[in-house]
């Protein structure tokens, strides 16, 4: 492993802190990292929807593996931070689908990766973390594995043992070979400060309008806070609204607070 990526890897890992929790605005395409890494992100994380929203796919492993390798090497190269890439569930259909999933990542140049259990059995799951671990460390790279449990965005399981149901799942996903525990779709005060006091590595949070801020979240415990699909989505209203003016009123107000084109174009042919 080349003394860049190990440098990238160590920095990347040193960002998850609660005292300053590691912000993450996720990026689907060069344009949209490299506009976030001009706007001050010590690293840029994907989202797996944006990136298969982008290439013509819905979001839910739907895109094939090569073409979402593609788009993270291109992230990468594009950028100085390091790069963080979210898997969906491996982009595979067992282990070894997920390995060779992780082998392209690393080859790719992300220094980490997010990957989701879904609605598949937490013992299947810890198998598949088990495997990126295993691809990780004979490659000798030191590649932070952010593990996400979908228990509380999905609704899974009881709602009253829902918080003991998704520890179970963190402890069994650390010991598997997570890094950290990515769980969306809490933001209550109470629940967030219960699982950072519970789970031994750092909590990734994934906040939007009414979440408490960064700041809050750190006093919690959280080590990491997540925009998710949001940037992406909020740049798709963008042009939905844009696209409405123009083909109701006819008018264009709605391009006013758009970035300069010097500007963009500027940030995409400077090198990284």
């Amino acid at each position: 492993m080349t003394t860049a990526y190990a440098d990238k890897a160590r920095i990347l890992r040193s960002l998850h802190t609660p005292s300053a929790p590691l912000r993450l605005a996720n990026a689907w395409d060069v344009a949209s990292a490299r506009v976030i890494e001009a706007a001050g992100a010590p690293a840029i994380a994907t989202t797996s929807a944006g990136v298969a929203w982008s290439l013509g796919s819905p979001d839910g492993d739907a895109l094939a593996r090569d073409r979402a390798l593609d788009l993270v090497a291109r992230i990468a190269a594009a950028v100085t931070v390091p790069v963080t890439a979210d898997i969906e569930g491996g982009y595979g259909t067992d282990d070894a689908g997920v390995a060779d999933t992780v082998a392209g990542v690393i080859e790719a140049g992300a220094v980490g990766v997010n990957i989701e259990d879904g609605t598949r059995p937490p013992a299947e799951f810890a198998k598949r973390l088990a495997a990126a671990r295993r691809t990780a460390d004979r490659a000798g790279a030191d590649l932070f594995l952010n593990a996400r449990t979908d228990t509380f965005l999905r609704g899974l399981g009881d709602p009253d043992t829902r918080l003991k149901d998704t520890l179970d799942r963190a402890h069994r996903y650390v010991d598997a070979g997570a890094d950290g525990i990515f769980v969306p779709g809490v933001t209550d005060p109470a629940t967030v400060a219960a699982l950072a006091a519970a789970i031994p590595v750092p909590l990734n949070i994934m906040a939007g309008p009414g979440a408490p801020d960064v700041a809050v979240l750190g006093s919690l415990g959280v080590a990491r806070v997540s925009l998710g699909s949001g940037v992406a989505q909020s740049a798709y209203a963008a042009a939905r609204r844009a696209a409405d003016e123009l083909f109701g009123s006819g008018g264009y107000s709605t391009l006013a607070d758009a970035i300069d084109f010097r500007e963009l174009d500027t940030l995409l042919s400077s090198p990284c």
